[in-house]
């Protein structure tokens, strides 16, 4: 099937809520790309409204990390969306072929899957439905984010357009605020992120029950278990900021853009911070010294290392730090009695020469 005279229409790859999506041919141009088809919905007034919306909201974004939109039309009664044709498949179909992903590329995907959402974020779109299916892998590797479907703007006093009290978006990701039927935020994104690494790291979703009304209650009542218990190859420093993004607060959640440069820089590691300037390239303290007794008092600032021999990221710059710094004040005692010696004798001398001076000064003779 031929649509407006240039996409041919080849196989389906996907079917949604509101239309079924197209491998095709863009004739014109000569490339492939994805049609996604508006399905008819003779009870749902607002699918056309909502389908155009996913068009304008999906246009405004132009990233490697976002699905890119090319057309937009209407053929035979039916509006269809072009979009850029992403062949690897989605995280959802990645998770039911092989299981949970190998630590190192699930830390990959949290950085490129928070790139795009800080880049929808600074146009004011809140995607609302981060889950694995609506995250694609291109043959690159490349992560983009598609199905703009529900998203809103910011700005968007309808909510976009869906019906009064509906909650929208999948219940196993879904953030606590969305389930208490509140306006969903920047946040509320992060939070659908953090379900989905937790899944790819865990082979499950942080939350599950038989019923989507039973994993909402979770959401805002139940504490995840930690994904150590069930991943012991997983750094603690990924666990703890994980944990960070199944915050039940918005506020407690770091931000898209923050998220992106915690996983880009590697501090999923947890790595230590790089040591001050000023000691870079001299020798250090023998390491032992930290598996003792605690670190030396002296600053105030400084962290004591653990006295297990455990490592902390960071700790371990500031207690050689302190160090340094009481050894610089610590002054030379040898040296110091020498000095103060020299002084008495010389005061001492001082002394007995006026004395006889003053002797000689009034002696009648």
């Amino acid at each position: 099937m031929l649509i407006a005279g240039r996409y041919r229409l080849r196989d389906t790859i996907g079917q949604g809520a509101m239309g079924e999506v197209w491998r095709a041919f863009d004739e014109t141009l000569g490339r492939p790309v994805a049609v996604k088809l508006l399905l008819f919905h003779d009870s749902d007034h607002t699918a056309s409204s909502r389908f155009r919306l996913e068009a304008q909201t999906a246009g405004r974004l132009s990233h490697p990390n976002v699905v890119g939109v090319l057309d937009f039309g209407e053929y035979e009664g039916r509006l269809f969306l072009v979009m850029e044709l992403v062949e690897g498949g989605s995280l959802d179909g990645l998770l039911a072929a092989a299981g949970p992903l190998p630590v190192e590329r699930v830390a990959h995907i949290a950085a490129q899957a928070a790139v795009g959402l800080a880049v929808a974020h600074r146009q004011g779109i809140v995607h609302r439905d981060i889950k694995p299916a609506n995250l694609l892998l291109g043959t690159d590797d490349t992560l983009k984010i598609g199905d703009f479907g529900i998203a809103r703007f910011l700005d968007d006093p309808g909510a976009a357009l869906t019906a009064t009290g509906q909650i929208v978006g999948t219940s196993l990701y879904l953030a606590p605020e969305r389930a208490l039927g509140r306006t969903a935020g920047p946040a509320s994104d992060v939070y659908s992120l953090g379900c989905v690494l937790y899944q790819l790291l865990t082979g499950r979703p942080p939350f599950q029950a038989d019923s989507p009304l039973a994993v909402l209650h979770q959401h805002l009542d139940a504490t995840p278990a930690p994904p150590r218990q069930l991943r012991t190859d997983l750094p603690p420093a990924f666990e703890n900021y994980l944990l960070g993004l199944l915050a039940k607060e918005p506020e407690g959640r770091p931000t898209a853009e923050e998220v992106a440069d915690w996983f880009g820089r590697g501090a999923w590691r947890g790595a230590p911070e790089p040591l001050p300037v000023e000691y870079q390239g001299h020798s250090l303290p023998d390491r032992s010294y930290a598996t003792g007794a605690a670190a030396p008092a002296g600053h105030g600032s400084a962290t004591a290392a653990p006295s297990n021999g455990a490592f902390v990221p960071g700790a371990d710059t500031e207690w050689r730090t302190s160090v340094h710094r009481a050894a610089t004040r610590r002054p030379n005692l040898p040296l110091l009695r020498r000095s103060r010696l020299a002084a008495l004798l010389g005061g001492a001398g001082l002394f007995i020469a006026a004395l006889l001076v003053g002797m000689l000064w009034f002696s009648p003779s």
